[in-house]
């Protein structure tokens, strides 16, 4: 009897690829990240329409404001965009929205375009889109500490355990991710998600982001359908969940 291939509950993506599909094509790196953008959309319904549950991109990180402040505003401008173009259509196709990073380093209007599109979408249920905005995985494990000790003020460290953190992490209420992709060629975790992704299977593709394609999603799939997941036990086939990964 054979096995169906596993489907992830939860993927996480690095979009990598913006600036450098823009250069190859002699257009400014602006032109990468809009249609980088514009992007998300389709992979968005991609993985909704296959079953995934939770899809976290990891679309600004602590350390890209060391990028030219020229880009970082392109950036900027593109998020507002998103949060104030897309949340209708996010809301008609049953898409939760939540943002995970220190959203207070950004402007005033960009924090009540996240807080508005966040309330919009909070009783959607078909998929949970997680924008990762000004976020890092040393950060998220330090505010967790921190945020820990607040509400413990009187625990000492010994008190501390992984069971004890976790509820304070960024992602607390999501299940860990089974699946991450990065794109652009790149095999490096860039920071992301380090806590929550020590047994997250790890896929690199050369594509740039601009060209992932919801058949290259299914390619991840497909492998990870294959990736026999042992946990430091025994082997297990990808995955406890019950899913058929679309061809």
């Amino acid at each position: 009897m054979s096995h169906r291939p596993a489907l992830p509950q939860h993927i996480a993506i690095i979009m990598d690829g913006n600036r450098r599909w823009a250069s190859a094509r002699g257009l400014p790196k602006a032109a990468g990240h809009t249609v980088g953008a514009r992007k998300v959309r389709a992979i968005v319904q991609a993985c909704a329409e296959r079953g995934v549950r939770h899809l976290t991109l990891f679309a600004f990180s602590t350390e890209n404001w060391r990028r030219p402040m020229e880009e970082v505003g392109t950036l900027m401008g593109l998020l507002k965009l998103y949060l104030q173009k897309e949340i209708g259509d996010l809301r008609a196709q049953g898409v939760r929205l939540r943002v995970i990073g220190d959203t207070s380093k950004f402007d005033t209007r960009v924090q009540a375009l996240i807080a508005d599109a966040q309330e919009l979408t909070a009783h959607n249920s078909t998929i949970t889109l997680t924008l990762a905005l000004n976020y890092g995985g040393r950060w998220d494990i330090l505010q967790a500490f921190k945020a820990w000790q607040h509400a413990h003020p009187q625990a000492c460290a010994d008190a501390m355990s992984e069971a004890a953190l976790a509820p304070y992490l960024q992602l607390a209420d999501a299940p860990e991710p089974d699946l991450m992709i990065r794109t652009g060629g790149e095999s490096r975790m860039s920071n992301f998600l380090l806590w929550q992704m020590a047994y997250t299977e790890l896929y690199f593709t050369d594509l740039l982001w601009p060209e992932f394609t919801p058949e290259a999603l299914d390619q991840a799939i497909v492998w990870f359908g294959q990736r026999d997941r042992r946990f430091g036990g025994e082997s297990t086939l990808a995955s406890p969940l019950d899913g058929q990964a679309s061809a």
